[in-house]
């Protein structure tokens, strides 16, 4: 980890922990997003990381979204650059053939909400915040992806309605309509998350399969059924290929627990 990084990356057993480091609240700035791209990169071509953590080292806040500060100082041109390399990186994380995690620590609003729905799973801390895309309060609207991806995760008509308001929901509430997978105790959180992520980790898992499985929903639920069906054949037969489809398989005719390699 390099001193003065906003985004602090490190790999404890497989898993690869990205934290915003940018008090008071976590808003990013493009310096931030860079820091976050390099990081999600490196451990994509990271053959010892097999699942991804994000979440906001800041007390309080998962991220507070875009700094509002510096995005007043900026041109018209800057801005809409700005949003266009933040839409890369979130693509990047969806992209990526290797499970995310978002564990929100706390508020988790406008870009920092928006960052969370491009993970693949999405874990809460118990009273530790509230969820909402807050831009239309600002006169504007989402920018990171938010009228895309809200949508698609909870409906169209609630996500119509909190992106028209700006108002906020707590995380129980966002439990009820699937925008978040589970809430933990506040005590020991991340312990908690890291033993979640860790089950996906060879020689728990078949880390492999689970990107397959990634791609396979991430691009299929872009495509028509019969094209999500040949995708899904087509990485079915990858998985046949692979070390693990093969130890899997050996495992369950021998009756024992396969021993996964991620490979």
């Amino acid at each position: 980890m390099e001193a003065g990084k906003m985004v602090e990356y490190r790999v404890e057993n497989g898993v690869a922990l990205l934290e915003i480091n940018r008090p008071p609240v976590n808003s990013y700035t493009h310096e931030l997003l860079r820091e976050l791209d390099d990081a999600i990169l490196q451990a994509r071509f990271d053959e010892n990381v097999h699942v991804l953590v994000f979440t906001g080292k800041v007390e309080k806040f998962f991220s507070a979204g875009a700094d509002i500060n510096m995005l007043n100082t900026k041109s018209l041109a800057y801005k809409n650059n700005f949003a266009l390399h933040g839409h890369e990186v979130l693509m990047r994380m969806e992209n990526t053939p290797k499970l995310i995690i978002a564990a929100i620590n706390g508020h988790a609003v406008g870009g920092g909400l928006e960052i969370a729905m491009a993970a693949d799973i999405r874990i809460a801390r118990k009273e530790g915040g509230r969820l909402g895309l807050a831009e239309i309060n600002l006169g504007v609207m989402p920018g990171m992806g938010g009228t895309q991806r809200l949508p698609r995760l909870i409906g169209k008509s609630r996500a119509m309605e909190l992106c028209a308001t700006g108002k906020t929901i707590a995380f129980e509430e966002a439990l009820e309509w699937g925008l978040i997978h589970e809430i933990y105790e506040r005590q020991d959180f991340m312990e908690q998350v890291m033993d979640y992520a860790r089950q996906f980790v060879p020689p728990n898992k078949a880390s492999l399969a689970v990107g397959k499985v990634k791609r396979a929903i991430q691009t299929g639920l872009e495509l028509s059924l019969p094209d999500g069906l040949a995708l899904e054949r087509e990485l079915l037969a990858q998985t046949f290929g692979s070390e693990d489809g093969a130890q899997g398989v050996q495992a369950y005719l021998e009756k024992r627990t396969a021993q996964y390699k991620g490979r």
